[in-house]
């Protein structure tokens, strides 16, 4: 089938494009062209490339008639941010697709109140980025449920794999937790060190989003997580990763208007957020 991939220079387009490419569909990769996968697997040659850049042809308001012109017969969108954007683009494609696939976020639930966090529970997202993935996931359901448009929705955790850094037991990028974890050193966690990451390698992702084009008549109208059985709590973060170093993780504790104050002003937003 022919498969067009909005965004497939990212973590998972890294991935998902040879997949797609081995399993026999022709595929056309849609970016800005300004940067490279991070593995370049051979398969790549194989792929046609368009280049557009969204926000530009979105302001112009033919994003959606451009992904329209490609004539995929899936398009699978991993960048799409407000629910404006899916309008523009489900408008474009509403009867001219046999599937649709969506690329959300855990962060649709926003804060854990139940653990593990299943499918059905209720959304209430906090912060821009979570409100919105979850008012895109409201918005393509409905249109599904109205309209039949084949939409499926696919919500990864934290990301993580080769070329990037990976969330750390902190809740942010900040490279040295590690470090200091390698060398028995004392890292320092926000509260009592229980909030959860809820990692997945982008590579498994990939395989979601192959499972989700194999199985298209159970997977539409449907939205599923893509990570792993359980999350971690920063602290069992930690002392897994210690433990992988060989060594016992030692670990204090500071209120979060404490610790915050112990980090970048970065950091400790993407503390929070995660």
């Amino acid at each position: 089938m022919k498969v067009v991939i909005i965004g497939g220079t990212g973590h998972i387009g890294t991935y998902l494009i040879p997949r797609l490419v081995m399993a026999g569909h022709e595929v056309i990769c849609v970016s800005r062209n300004k940067s490279k996968p991070y593995s370049l697997h051979p398969l790549w040659k194989s792929v046609q490339h368009v280049t557009i850049d969204r926000l530009s042809a979105e302001a112009n308001g033919t994003f959606g008639t451009d992904i329209k012109a490609l004539q995929g017969e899936i398009v699978i969108d991993l960048i799409c941010f407000t629910p404006q954007s899916a309008a523009m683009l489900t408008t474009a494609l509403t009867g001219e697709v046999e599937h649709f696939i969506h690329c959300g976020t855990m962060w649709v639930h926003g804060h854990s109140e139940q653990v593990p966090t299943r499918e059905s529970q209720q959304r209430k997202p906090f912060g821009e980025y979570g409100i919105n993935k979850a008012a895109i996931e409201s918005y393509l359901l409905s249109i599904g449920r109205q309209q039949g448009f084949p939409v499926t929705i696919l919500h990864p955790g934290h990301i993580t794999g080769p070329g990037w850094l990976p969330i750390n037991p902190a809740g942010n990028l900040d490279p040295e937790i590690f470090r200091l974890l390698a060398k028995g050193e004392t890292i320092t966690l926000p509260n009592l060190g229980m909030e959860t990451l809820h990692h997945v390698h982008a590579g498994d992702v990939a395989q979601a989003f192959m499972l989700a084009i194999g199985n298209r008549q159970r997977c539409i109208g449907e939205s599923f997580h893509i990570v792993s059985e359980q999350a971690l709590t920063l602290r069992g973060y930690a002392m897994a990763m210690a433990t992988w170093y060989g060594l016992h993780a030692h670990l204090s504790f500071k209120p979060w208007e404490e610790w915050k104050k112990t980090v970048s002003e970065r950091d400790a937003e993407l503390t929070w957020i995660t």
